[in-house]
């Protein structure tokens, strides 16, 4: 496994090391000792989730607040994603960064998002099947979102407007300065 700090502190790309032969492949897509000793970061899952999305399905941008913070170690078995970590905790060197990359069942990245960031993706493929961790169980009294077309962080989501697919909740959330205090 290798692993890339990006430009938010505590966020990380993670490469497996993929065995492939003619039968197939084998990986190891999650290894605690190897995760906590590579990253520093020492997060417990609770939870699993699983989504399936149509292309330009866009999810995000989502966060718990408080107590009900969650990391998340996501990935995507089957198609790709855009996906997009913004920190949002005030007392961060990196408050206000945002990490995008692509994950897709062909690269079998993933990335860990730190509790206090929000996060979000756009489906690039046909459909997707998106997986991920969180250290944290889900909270609906404790939801928070900033609206995925914030100008404030100009995020390039790959796809033009129109072939965006968003719920009804997430065209309406908050802009960035009014969904986390400064």
């Amino acid at each position: 496994m290798e692993v890339h700090q990006t430009q938010i502190e505590g966020c990380f790309i993670i490469e497996p090391k993929i065995f492939e032969d003619k039968r197939g492949y084998f990986l190891e897509s999650y290894n605690q000792e190897k995760f906590e000793r590579l990253t520093g970061a020492k997060p417990f899952f609770v939870q699993d989730n699983e989504s399936f999305s149509v292309k330009g399905v866009l999810r995000g941008l989502h966060f718990q607040k408080g107590e009900h913070a969650q990391a998340k170690l996501v990935r995507v078995l089957d198609g790709e994603v855009l996906d997009v970590a913004v920190d949002i905790r005030p007392n961060s060197k990196t408050f206000g960064k945002v990490v995008s990359t692509l994950l897709s069942s062909q690269n079998k990245k993933q990335m860990f998002v730190p509790r206090g960031c929000a996060h979000g993706f756009v489906t690039l493929s046909d459909t997707a099947k998106f997986s991920y961790k969180c250290d944290n169980f889900y909270n609906a009294a404790s939801e928070g979102g900033i609206i995925y077309n914030d100008p404030t962080f100009n995020i390039d989501w790959i796809l033009h407007s129109e072939e965006l697919i968003i719920s009804e909740k997430d065209k309406v959330l908050p802009l960035f300065e009014e969904a986390v205090p400064h």
